[in-house]
């Protein structure tokens, strides 16, 4: 009797795999995840997690919401990708529908937020050399915020002012320079004749949940139409409805010049995009700028899906009323375990837990209870539900917080 080489040799776990074969430079956690339905994950081993990470703000409608299911497949058997040199309807009417939410403008699409991130620094860069009559090098300082995040290439990791992101990639792009978060004279003592533009995210993400004022908003807003000088939001990670509202620079009623986003927009499937007001968008011509596969028809059907599922099921409203009663319940647990928990910060379903030591061994403890959370700097806890979280499983995840709260007391 013969044997396939199949049937005679084991299949290597995934952790052995991973071991042998995938680059290290994520400290990732000891499970393997195989499934997910809703708000709720399971592993290899059969142990259900809420999920409250959402693939750290990407998985706005949980895992595997049947309307987006049903759009990709139908999607993908009849066209998935076209490049950019040729229409495809799912782009064109993704772009009309984010420019419902933006303001007149245009859409640029991409893969990711990072390059969208790195989109907008091209903006920058032309907006400059408009403003100097079209000679280069004369105009492109960008003032960012410290702290802020604007991903890991090498534009946006130069404007991300954080030692752990550019250490060993020096030399970095010139041209950045950094200002305190809701210190409006900080970025106007640093805005010259030489500044193009102003980078900040509406709430800092990976720094530990730290959201822009209202009147550091509209403060800059004014600034930057004094000085000729264009306002780019990075609304990245807290964009697409997780705050309650679909951007969140909406709370200071402003409308920047450029909105970089990605994340949540596919629900889980790449795509990343960057709205440009009308005023700006035409600095951008034939040439200047591209992505292979940015806005091919089945990403903008993904995201098409989400935006559906977003306005249907009317999940702003609901992510901002039952946000408010979340917050308010995780409120309490700093009256009730001060020694560990020093400051709960956020807004809707993006919130970070302050911790009064090392996150790590509540992300751990909390994971061997059943709930998925992200670790931020400052020793803060992201707690990121997908949008159709209700009222039952933020009350569930309370819970969880408080028992491994008390547990190490």
């Amino acid at each position: 009797m013969t044997h396939s080489v199949s049937e005679v040799t084991p299949r290597p776990s995934t952790a052995s795999l991973y071991e042998a074969h995938v680059l290290g430079n994520y400290a990732r956690a000891p499970i393997t995840l195989v499934r997910g339905q809703g708000c709720r994950a399971w592993d290899d081993e059969g142990r259900r997690y809420l999920d409250f990470s959402s693939g750290v703000a990407v998985s706005s409608l949980g895992h595997c919401h049947p309307h987006w299911v049903a759009a990709v497949r139908a999607q993908a058997g009849e066209l998935v990708h076209t490049s950019n040199l040729y229409r495809n309807p799912n782009q064109g009417e993704l772009a009309r529908r984010l420019v419902g939410y933006a303001g007149p403008g245009r859409v640029f699409f991409c893969n990711s937020g990072a390059e969208a991130d790195e989109m907008m620094i091209k903006l920058s860069r032309l907006h400059g050399v408009a403003k100097s009559g079209g000679e280069e090098g004369r105009c492109f300082k960008v003032i960012t915020a410290r702290n802020g995040f604007h991903g890991r290439m090498f534009g946006g990791m130069s404007a991300t002012a954080q030692e752990k992101v550019q250490k060993g990639f020096r030399p970095l792009v010139p041209g950045f320079v950094t200002a305190e978060l809701n210190d409006l004279d900080s970025f106007a003592a640093l805005m010259d004749e030489g500044t193009s533009a102003v980078l900040v995210e509406s709430i800092q993400g990976e720094s530990g949940i730290r959201p822009c004022t209202t009147e550091f908003l509209q403060g800059l807003r004014r600034l930057c139409d004094e000085r000729g000088v264009l306002l780019m939001v990075d609304e990245v990670q807290c964009g697409l409805g997780r705050t309650g509202a679909f951007y969140a620079f909406e709370a200071a009623g402003i409308r920047p010049d450029a909105i970089a986003m990605a994340k949540g927009l596919g629900g889980g499937f790449p795509i990343g995009a960057v709205w440009i007001a009308e005023k700006f968008a035409d600095l951008f011509t034939p040439g200047t700028h591209g992505s292979t596969f940015g806005g091919t028809p089945l990403a903008c059907a993904a995201a098409l899906a989400v935006l559906d599922v977003i306005e249907r099921e009317g999940l702003l409203e609901k992510v901002s009323v039952q946000g408010r009663e979340w917050l308010a319940d995780l409120e309490k647990l700093v009256g009730e375990f001060p020694a560990q928990l020093s400051a709960v910060r956020g807004r809707g379903y993006l919130v970070g837990l302050e911790l009064t030591s090392d996150p790590a061994p509540y992300v751990e403890a909390l994971r061997e209870r059943g709930l998925l959370v992200v670790p931020a700097g400052g020793n803060v806890i992201r707690v990121l539900p997908p949008l159709i979280a209700t009222r039952e499983e933020l009350a569930e995840s309370v819970g969880l917080l408080r028992a491994v709260f008390a547990s190490r007391a």
